[in-house]
């Protein structure tokens, strides 16, 4: 049932060509941006909208956050169909599926709102920019090697993913099973399962020990969801299994700041504020058209500075760290 709804709302969207969101008219002064993160629950995702706010207090304009109580596509049609009659000007949205909420997302358009995604890119199609956190490639290869260098380079390790259908995570996923095969370095590790946690802390902490019962030599877990990662550590704790199996992926670092000091985990993080402010300077740019989505194009982000438009549209705040004992105190989420 909850397939054919939402195929149903898929199918009664009216398909836009991505160039409609190019001939809208340019905003004469900053507009109301309606921030659509995957979940309701998730702290990173509140964090975020704090540095949007932030944003909206330098150059004008409101920001305003809605979210789902569950990760999922169909939750989402409906907030995009609500933010459209709220008349915000542009949406940001984090896609829980990149190609289910495409349809509502240019019928959003059709209807004068632009799109841009952060966090968790929709299709390329339904947006005209995604500001992405950190590139992708660096993200799963420094998760790659985190968990290379805590198990020593060799034996089993899994990932304890988010949803099957999460955008960002999937790409990470498919980066570092083709880093594995290509380099020999990577040759005595073994990935043995890709779990996942459903943006559920509970959910998490049942697959983490559902891991290390069926894999009794499971060395690392990669978690590359905010939620997952100190969930899992909760969990492996409790257990009496943190350290034995140690934890690598993205999470904030104040969650799991004391399996850090311990050397029983690491984190790949960046600053989550800025991925929120950035956001809403680049809708604001986009609104009043400073800026379209085509590679190339500059444009200044307040405190962040000048940014510039890469392929396929995409906007990289920067480059990530991997977290240790003695970098700890440079991140304050």
């Amino acid at each position: 049932m909850k397939a054919f709804r939402l195929a149903l709302l898929a199918s009664a969207v009216l398909l836009a060509p991505a160039s409609l969101a190019f001939s809208q008219e340019c905003a004469k002064e900053p507009v109301k941006v309606g921030f659509l993160p995957k979940l309701d629950t998730d702290p990173y995702f509140k964090v975020a909208f704090g540095g949007a706010q932030e944003a909206a207090k330098e150059i004008g304009g409101t920001a305003t956050q809605v979210a789902p109580s569950q990760a999922t596509a169909e939750a989402q049609i409906e907030f995009i169909n609500s933010l459209v009659s709220q008349k915000v000007g542009v949406i940001a949205i984090a896609g829980n599926d990149a190609n289910a909420v495409a349809p509502a997302l240019k019928r959003a358009v059709q209807q004068g709102v632009r799109v841009i995604s952060y966090d968790s890119d929709v299709a390329a199609d339904a947006r005209a920019v995604f500001v992405n956190q950190v590139k992708g490639d660096s993200l799963a290869e420094m998760m790659l090697e985190s968990a290379f260098n805590l198990s020593g380079g060799e034996g089993e390790f899994a990932i304890l993913s988010s949803t099957p259908t999460a955008t960002n995570q999937n790409a990470w996923i498919d980066f570092m099973k083709a880093k594995m095969t290509a380099e020999p370095k990577f040759s005595k590790m073994k990935l043995v399962q890709v779990a996942y946690g459903e943006e559920s802390e509970q959910i998490n902490q049942q697959q983490a020990l559902a891991l290390v019962q069926a894999f009794p030599n499971l060395k690392v877990i990669i978690v590359p969801a905010g939620i997952g990662l100190p969930a899992a550590a909760r969990a492996l704790e409790e257990a009496g299994m943190i350290g034995k199996v140690k934890l690598t992926g993205l999470a904030p670092a104040t969650l799991i700041s004391k399996y850090i000091k311990d050397g029983a985990a690491q984190d790949i993080w960046w600053n989550v504020t800025d991925l929120g402010y950035l956001t809403y300077q680049t809708a604001q740019a986009l609104a009043q058209c400073k800026i379209t989505g085509k590679e190339g194009e500059k444009f200044k982000a307040g405190r962040l500075g000048e940014y510039t438009i890469g392929a396929g549209g995409e906007l990289i705040l920067g480059p990530a760290k991997i977290v240790t004992p003695e970098n700890l105190a440079e991140f304050k989420f």
